[in-house]
């Protein structure tokens, strides 16, 4: 039985191709697994996590590239089902052609793997039914390369949304109702609905709930979010198949103790195992006070899905940016429509997130961690790929330090960023 090739996980070798059934071994490191950090080695082969137990059971063989993680910690690559944009580049801004917009997907994904981003919704704002039908054929899902982080689908955040909580939206392209046909309306509006992995949708609109049924029947996650609902439109919404609140505590009712409006859901006696709920959280420190995320926290942890909600201005310098149609003045980790005081997305990274969720919540970095990835993907329910590093999942990680810096990141096995 030949000895394995050991190897730092900064080494130079790991720039070398992979060549077909080499097998990995990824040792000397904390692996996150559902019940906590677990001193672990991970097993990797053609792209996937292998198990253990076939290696030397059944296949009684060595690896053939034994990686030493450093004591870092390896977690599932990190997953944000709200990214407007970034680099300089937004998702809702088609200017020319098809090949200048992809240039600019292709651009975001390749960045996000420094952030420890391995899968990604692109975000689309509020538009007209003419860009929805440019950009949507472009969003197709695809897995994780050394070329980006893979697209999981469109997240479209409106049209179909309350006028008074549009928030940054451009007010001229809301639309406040589905008509008598839903169907026929949301065809019209957004063309395809193939590539749409989330619409964010305000439930108290006429013809909502024949909408959200809609959507859930072609495989499509619904949330509620940009809303005035009252509680009882929430609730008939999670009956009716949806499983989201977007960015919670934004752009929707505030708490009231005679209706609680949306925020209510993550106690109503309507949501249970078999309407579980997740809510998006922004953890910037500007969208969401810090006490507020506390309360998320501590009423429906297992719901909590962090998000950066981060807009084109996404490491970019500050100055003036652009969301769609609409202007967007950027300083320090403020974003703010121009000439208002509206708050307009993100320019926070997913670690900065995870870090400052612990900060606020006093939470253990397995919970957060947890919250950029098993549960975006049980979201999603693409578990069986992503989220995890259970066996036959795609070996999609990233090796952190107990401040969730990045120190690289692997996209099926191969490494795809490595922090000089």
């Amino acid at each position: 039985m030949h000895q394995p090739r050991r190897v730092k996980f900064d080494s130079e070798v790991l720039n070398e191709s992979i060549l077909p059934n080499q097998l990995f071994q990824f040792v000397n490191c904390s692996v996150l697994r559902s019940d906590g950090l677990k001193k672990e080695h991970i097993w990797v082969r053609n792209g996937r996590i292998l198990d253990e137990r076939t290696v030397f059971f059944e296949e009684k063989r060595m690896a053939d590239v034994q990686v030493d993680c450093s004591r870092l910690i390896l977690s599932p690559g990190f997953i944000d089902v709200q990214l407007n944009g970034g680099f300089g580049i937004d998702f809702s801004t088609y200017n020319s052609n098809d090949d200048e917009y992809k240039a600019g997907l292709e651009s975001v994904a390749k960045q996000l793997l420094s952030h420890g981003v391995t899968s990604f919704a692109p975000t689309v704002i509020t538009s007209s039914p003419e860009t929805y039908h440019k950009v949507l054929p472009l969003l197709k899902r695809s897995k994780a390369s050394p070329d980006g982080a893979g697209i999981l689908g469109a997240h479209l955040e409106g049209p179909f949304i309350c006028a008074n909580k549009r928030g940054c939206h451009p007010e001229q392209l809301v639309i406040t109702t589905f008509g008598s046909n839903p169907a026929e309306t949301i065809e019209n509006v957004y063309g395809s609905t193939e590539n749409i992995a989330i619409v964010t949708i305000a439930p108290e609109l006429e013809g909502a709930q024949t909408a959200i049924e809609y959507f859930v029947s072609r495989g499509t996650t619904v949330s509620v979010g940009h809303s005035s609902a009252k509680l009882g439109p929430g609730e008939m919404a999670v009956m009716s198949g949806a499983r989201m609140i977007t960015h919670l505590f934004n752009a929707m009712q505030s708490y009231h103790h005679r209706d609680p409006g949306l925020i209510g859901l993550l106690t109503s006696s309507n949501v249970s195992s078999d309407h579980p709920l997740y809510y998006g959280i922004i953890s910037d420190g500007i969208h969401t006070h810090d006490s507020a995320l506390r309360i998320a926290y501590h009423t429906h942890a297992d719901g909590l899905v962090l998000v950066t909600d981060a807009i084109a201005a996404l490491g970019m310098a500050d100055g003036v940016h652009r969301l769609g149609t609409q202007t967007i003045h950027v300083k320090g980790l403020e974003a703010k429509l121009d000439g208002t005081n509206t708050t307009a997305g993100s320019v926070a990274s997913m670690p900065y997130c995870i870090r400052h969720l612990m900060k606020a919540t006093g939470c253990s970095i397995e919970f957060a961690l947890q919250s950029a990835t098993h549960k975006p993907a049980t979201l999603l329910g693409v578990t069986g790929e992503k989220g995890t590093l259970d066996v036959g999942s795609l070996a999609d990680f990233v090796l952190i330090d107990e401040n969730v810096d990045v120190k690289a990141t692997f996209c099926s096995g191969t490494r795809v960023f490595l922090l000089n």
